[in-house]
């Protein structure tokens, strides 16, 4: 039954507080693993484990979360998850060695996976049916600006305090939200009390997604199959997928009901989702890099430049669900989010390295709207027909494909980072030669410069000669985030035709459990 008036918002405001944590936790950490690296004594290599543990056990759990809300009821499951999650951010900041510090992000990963889909469950079983846009809205102001705020705060605590306060602020949060949903959020049915568990089904889940996401997060810094556990992981993924789905498709209580794909709305959906997935985390890894490699901008001010689209985002959600309610149809939305994407992605394509703070503002507002016009519609069309205990499957299956496609959008940037800038350095490096003019002059003017500061003629050719590869290694980073921004914009702008495939709905509207 759907709440109303106080109980509705103040459950409202619980269960997103809740996820919100969990995916700022998915990119907080980034930020401040020099220092951890420093007082650890880690490597960069061995740290990176910090945040690929958490994201494999996160990705791992999430299309268990409808089994789990099913078996043990959804409040029950939400606030274990709540509380385990809490628990691991105390033992994370009180971590005294590097490998206590992974073993307790992947506590906190699999305690993570729970909130996120468990939350929007909760969110369509409380809000009425003609407003679950609303409700899907007001969801999606977690699952957009999480990831982006993330490395803000992330930079703000690290720079006035120390790493460990990134995740010891999740307990006074995670406290306060465990009471509201013990007080609050009612309980679900058990749909899933009494049947037998899957374990063959939840073995080759673990096996299938917890390697598929190692191979994404390790794979470019690996040099993908240059190592043999790479190409192993890569088997392993293989056949444990296909027996997964084998599986699933025989067995009469599977832990994750692959049945719901069926629906078409929900089987296109979570295509659609893969694309935001790729999109929202593609874009949030660019950027920062981007600013902060080649512009010299700090952690701090990339957070700050970011903040407006981000509040762009929060001021458009509520909009969007009113929209929705009134009947503008989902495919239409989600379009003109994709195009506004696109255009973010081509004003950013045009950088260069002389670009400040100001030159991004519109198209980081730009981004922020088309965000908001992607989420909501995409996720309302894609889980519109489910019903009873298929919004917790459809949930959990639906949040792990957007992780899944950030985590694909990663590996594949990264790896195109890595051979695009190789390409475009030697298109550069051919210009400088003896026998170019432009690069003669200019040589010529760093040499002079260099030795009317005292430097003797060979050392000033010498650092003539340093500078003029910064400048080359500077153009060549630039020419290929451009390109990269560019590919990213069009690979969304593809994507159009697919959500016209999905059913017309005059405010679509999602069936809830009844209690």
């Amino acid at each position: 039954m759907a709440e109303h008036g106080f109980r509705k918002w103040i459950i409202t405001i619980t269960v997103i507080t809740a996820s919100l944590l969990e995916l700022i936790d998915t990119t907080i950490v980034n930020v401040a693993l020099p220092d951890i690296m420093g007082n650890l004594g880690a490597t960069l290599e061995d740290s990176g484990w910090i945040v690929t543990g958490y994201a494999v056990a996160n990705v791992i759990i999430l299309p268990m979360s409808g089994w789990l809300g099913d078996k043990f009821g959804r409040k029950n499951y939400f606030l274990t998850s709540i509380l385990l999650f809490t628990f691991a951010s105390f033992l994370c900041g009180n971590a005294h060695s590097l490998t206590e510090l992974i073993i307790f992000r992947i506590l906190q990963g699999l305690a993570g996976g729970g909130l996120l889909s468990t939350a929007q469950a909760i969110l369509m079983e409380t809000w009425p049916r003609e407003e679950i846009g609303m409700a899907t809205a007001l969801f999606g102001l977690g699952a957009v600006v999480g990831p982006t705020v993330g490395p803000t705060i992330g930079g703000f605590i690290t720079d006035h305090f120390s790493w460990p306060y990134i995740f010891y602020v999740n307990i006074p949060v995670g406290a306060v939200a465990a009471f509201l949903v013990s007080t609050f959020v009612k309980e679900s049915p058990k749909y899933g009390k009494g049947k037998p568990i899957d374990w063959w089904g939840i073995i080759l889940l673990t096996s299938a997604v917890g390697s598929l996401q190692v191979v994404l997060e390790k794979g470019e810094s690996e040099d993908w199959f240059a190592k043999t556990y790479i190409a192993v992981l890569v088997v392993t993924t293989i056949v444990s997928s296909i027996l997964f789905l084998w599986r699933e498709l025989t067995t009469d209580h599977p832990i994750v009901n692959l049945r719901i794909i069926r629906n078409r709305s929900f089987g296109i959906g979570i295509v659609t989702t893969f694309t935001l997935g790729f999109a929202l985390y593609g874009s949030v890894f660019i950027f920062p890099v981007f600013c902060q490699n080649l512009l010299g901008f700090t952690a701090q001010q990339t957070g700050i430049i970011l903040f407006p689209g981000g509040l762009a985002t929060i001021i458009m959600m509520p909009f969007i669900g009113i929209m929705l309610k009134r009947g503008v149809p989902a495919q239409f939305m989600s379009s003109l989010g994709f195009g506004l994407f696109f255009i973010f992605t081509w004003m950013l394509s045009n950088s260069t390295l002389e670009s400040g703070t100001g030159d991004f503002f519109t198209p980081l507002i730009i981004r922020g709207v088309g965000m908001s016009l992607l989420f909501v519609p995409l996720t309302t069309l894609a889980l519109q027909d489910l019903k009873g205990p298929e919004i917790g499957q459809g949930t959990g299956l639906n949040n792990m494909m957007r992780q899944l496609g950030g985590s694909f959008g990663i590996a594949i940037i990264t790896t195109l980072i890595h051979i695009n800038s190789g390409e475009n350095r030697v298109k550069l490096i051919e210009n400088i030669n003896p026998y170019n003019p432009a690069y003669q002059q200019r040589n010529q003017m760093m040499v002079q410069g260099f030795t009317s500061k005292g430097f003797n003629p060979l050392t000033a050719q010498q650092m003539a000669n340093h500078a003029m590869e910064g400048a080359v290694m500077k153009q060549t980073m630039l020419l290929t985030y451009d390109h990269l921004y560019l590919l990213v914009g069009v690979f969304v702008l593809c994507c159009i035709p697919i959500v016209f495939l999905q059913k017309f709905k005059k405010g679509p509207k999602m069936a809830v459990d009844a209690h």
